[in-house]
């Protein structure tokens, strides 16, 4: 059982517990009774504000859609005025430009075009707003003024400061390419700076703006009529300077050549001017001196002055030629900043058309001049082709990237003249190797005193020049080989092209001479004149790459010629044999020493005498008067003839000098051997 006291314990606290709980419950029920009065309070204060929101939405939305509707109004009614202004400024467009309009462009271009903007914009207006408008007819007027007074001032502009380019200029761009350091590079400046902006201005405007292209045509002809007077000038600078013993260049490109060392490889010009009178005087050296300054070739007086025309043209035509590319490249950059894109290589082909014509007519008349005188057998005459030709060729690469992108005839004129030249020199060339072969044997044409032909030297000259143009003319040869001058070829095929020809030259010009020859009455002058030409012959390939060209073809050339040298050597001096037959060992008379002589002996003996006396005094007065040039072969021949003739007089005189053959002495014996021998020395000198 449980105490007593512990139960009463026990049910005194869950009364107290009982008591606590009762107040705790008591007391969330008079919170709970608090807060849903202040709800009701909370609920009645939203519904009173509601209710006032209401009537404020009510009262505020009529007064903000009509301010709304105002500031509308306002919005349109300021449109509606900067509209109107801008409407009426385009009716005062007219009145603000018209002045300036009529005053032109020179002097304000940006203004002006500042007003031609204006006036566009204006006539845009009221073509599509009131195209019935007074207005639009004023100014659609002072556009179409505008337009006209840029076209105007396009043209002056343009007319005004294309001048021709000095020749002394146009000489150093041309030279600037091989004897200049780059960053000396002779540079054209066809405009001033300033012009040139006006003009890409005008250029731009009237190609975005006027829709108008003359202004095209306006610039390839005032620019190719610069383009033409430029390349004439220089033209004219060499007829002027003709005379003179070198081109004029200026004093900057004469100052580099003397004093600054160019760092860039120099590229000698294809042709020196002086080729063709240097050939000339070469010529007439040989005429008048021969190979060691005795007398030479004969008949042979060129003509000076001529020469240095001819030498002169041909310089001319050959800068022309380079300065027209140089000129051209110049006009196509300055062109590609003034002419819109798609217009540049139309206008560019017709700018450059009547320079280019006009150095295309002149080469075809070089070629007419030489085929005229190829025709009169004036093979010379294609020498003035060939330094032309040569820098045609070496020009057509730059040729063909001036002209890329102009017409198809454009880019073809300068390979129909190449072809009408190679055509021209390689008939020359043929027609020369005939005429070397065919060369009438004329008495009166022949050298009296046995020297070189003319037509020896002749031919040996032009071979000589063809040394300073191998490749040119080995393509003319080429292209009657295959009938084509567009052909490649190796230099070995052209080099034996080239051998071959002179060999024909060579072989021609040798059965020739044995027919020249035969003219001479004496055996022994023909002997002479064979001897001195194939002599000649020897020593000018010698002397030149000649030499090695013919052997390409013909192995050891120079002993070929020697071997004809020492024949008609041979042949010369069988002439002697009148000379030394008589006092040979087999015909002289035999008799005992000591014994008298028979009349019969002593006769013999005086014939003999007679015979060598009469036959020396002949053949030393005949041949004092011939001639062999070379000192070497006269020196040789003389010797060969002290050695034959004195050689075997020397035994006879020694035999019978002192033989009782005769009481007049003198009348037999009338030279010593020493006389003898200075009479041989005499030999071949019309000085003597």
């Amino acid at each position: 059982m449980i105490p007593t006291e512990d139960a009463s314990a026990r049910k005194r606290d869950i009364e107290e517990k009982l008591r606590q709980e009762q107040e705790t419950l008591l007391f969330i029920r008079e919170s709970l009774e608090k807060s849903d009065q202040l709800t009701k309070n909370m609920v009645s204060i939203l519904s009173s504000f509601e209710s006032r929101l209401m009537q404020l939405e009510n009262s505020i939305i009529p007064v903000h859609k009509q301010t709304e509707n105002l500031q509308r109004l306002q919005d349109n009614v300021d449109k509606t005025l900067s509209c109107l202004d801008h409407v009426i400024s385009y009716y005062h467009v007219a009145k603000d430009t018209e002045k300036i309009i009529k005053e032109g462009p020179a002097g304000r271009l940006e203004e002006y075009l500042s007003c031609m903007a204006r006036i566009q914009k204006a006539v845009e207006y009221f073509q599509d707003n009131n195209p019935d408008s007074p207005e639009l007819n004023r100014v659609k007027f002072l556009f179409e003024k505008g337009k006209e007074s840029l076209e105007s001032e396009f043209r002056n502009l343009l007319t005004r400061n294309s001048k021709a380019v000095p020749s002394v200029v146009i000489l150093d761009l041309v030279a600037g390419d091989d004897e200049i350091e780059t960053a000396d590079e002779v540079t054209l400046e066809h405009l001033p700076e300033n012009i040139l902006q006006d003009l890409i201005c005008i250029s731009m405007w009237l190609v975005e703006y006027g829709r108008n292209l003359d202004f095209m045509n306006v610039y390839y002809q005032i620019r190719s009529n610069q383009l033409d007077r430029s390349i004439k000038g220089l033209k004219e600078h060499f007829r002027k300077n003709s005379s003179s013993s070198g081109v004029l260049y200026s004093p900057a490109i004469q100052n580099k050549r003397k004093d600054t060392p160019s760092k860039k490889a120099i590229k000698r010009p294809v042709y020196i001017p002086g080729t063709i009178r240097k050939a000339q005087k070469l010529l007439k050296q040989y005429s008048q001196h021969g190979l060691d300054g005795k007398k030479g070739v004969s008949n042979l007086t060129p003509i000076e002055g001529k020469e240095d025309m001819l030498d002169s043209e041909i310089d001319s035509y050959i800068h022309c030629i380079s300065a027209f590319v140089k000129l051209a490249q110049s006009e196509y950059q300055l062109l590609t900043e003034i002419i819109p894109e798609h217009h540049q290589k139309r206008t560019f082909d017709s700018l450059i058309q009547e320079a280019l014509d006009g150095l295309m007519v002149e080469g075809e008349s070089i070629v007419s001049t030489a085929r005229r005188a190829i025709m009169r057998h004036d093979y010379s005459a294609v020498l003035t082709i060939f330094p032309i030709l040569k820098h045609l060729k070496q020009m057509k690469q730059e040729f063909d990237q001036v002209l890329q992108g102009t017409a198809a005839g454009t880019k073809n004129k300068l390979p129909v003249l190449i072809t009408s030249m190679e055509t021209t020199g390689a008939k020359a060339l043929e027609e020369f190797a005939d005429s070397i072969k065919n060369d009438p044997d004329k008495e009166y044409n022949m050298p009296k005193d046995g020297t070189v032909h003319e037509l020896t030297s002749n031919a040996i000259l032009f071979l000589q020049q063809l040394l300073d143009f191998q490749e040119t003319a080995s393509a003319m040869l080429a292209s009657q080989e295959t009938g084509s001058s567009t052909s490649t070829y190796n230099s070995e095929f052209s080099r034996r092209l080239l051998s071959n020809y002179i060999c024909k030259i060579l072989g021609n010009l040798q059965l020739n001479l044995h027919s020249k020859a035969k003219v001479y009455e004496d055996t022994a002058l023909g002997a002479v004149f064979l001897l001195n030409n194939f002599n000649y012959i020897l020593k000018s390939l010698e002397k030149s790459e000649l030499i090695q060209l013919v052997a390409v073809t013909q192995k050891y050339p120079d002993k070929t010629y020697k071997g004809h040298i020492e024949e008609q050597l041979q042949t010369y001096q069988r002439s002697w044999l009148k000379v030394t037959t008589p006092i040979t060992e087999s015909n002289m008379p035999t008799f005992q020493p000591g014994t008298k002589l028979k009349d019969k002996e002593r006769q013999a003996i005086k014939d003999r005498f007679k015979a060598f006396n009469d036959g020396l005094e002949e053949l030393c007065k005949i041949q004092k008067s011939w001639a062999i040039p070379d000192k070497e072969q006269r020196d040789k021949i003389r010797r060969a003839q002290k050695e034959n003739v004195t050689g075997a007089y020397r035994v006879f005189w020694q035999r019978y000098s002192n033989v009782p053959f005769t009481k007049n002495t003198e009348k037999y014996i009338k030279y010593r051997v020493e006389q003898v021998e200075e009479m041989i020395e005499r030999l071949f000198d019309t000085s003597a």
